[in-house]
């Protein structure tokens, strides 16, 4: 089984998801600009909802986390590296908060820093990857500073309120991430 431990920042922690989490995931839905940010157009009943983190628990090709306040357990959204692929050592990485109240604190920030670590650093990683929509400028530049490397983007991918909008494909490689690490230590001290 995938050793998922609970990770601290400053100021968001990142626990295992779990199925007490679904109620939250599933109050999350509603709201409609988180989501639009995620692509997000299927609906979902609760007991989807608690299939789906039964199911993550014990899964060996994902590691989902809840994003809560540092000692609070409340659910504020959730971090995931999913498609784990041990041969190649990738995954994909995808972020949600639930609502707008909790955007622009940096609580994003720091839990994809915390997420990048634990794929580096804990599963041993080479490349973890990530997609984002072009009408979301504020995600791409935190993608930017924790750094992921534009690498192309994949046209009219998404149809929403009859527009058709494209993902940019971003990822970062560990040593580019160890090199950020090293640097970022050295001007730690």
């Amino acid at each position: 089984m995938l050793d998922k431990p609970v990770l601290r920042g400053r100021l968001v922690t990142l626990r295992p998801l779990n199925v007490e989490d679904a109620s939250a995931i599933f109050a999350s839905m509603e709201d409609a600009e988180t989501m639009r940010l995620t692509g997000t157009q299927q609906q979902f009943a609760l007991p989807q909802i608690e299939a789906f983190c039964r199911a993550v628990v014990d899964a060996d090709d994902r590691a989902d986390y809840a994003i809560t306040l540092g000692d609070d357990p409340a659910y504020i959204g959730e971090a995931v590296l999913n498609d784990i692929d041990w041969t190649n050592r990738t995954a994909s990485f995808r972020i949600a908060l639930a609502g707008q109240r909790y955007f622009g604190h940096g609580y994003g920030s720091e839990a994809t820093r915390l997420m990048l670590d634990y794929g580096f650093r804990h599963l041993n990683l080479h490349r973890i990857e990530l997609e984002v929509y072009d009408f979301n400028p504020r995600a791409q530049r935190v993608y930017e500073k924790a750094g992921f490397v534009r690498e192309g983007v994949r046209r009219d991918v998404l149809l929403w309120d009859g527009v058709y909008h494209s993902a940019i494909v971003m990822s970062v490689l560990a040593p580019a991430y160890w090199e950020r690490e090293k640097v970022r230590g050295t001007s730690d001290t």
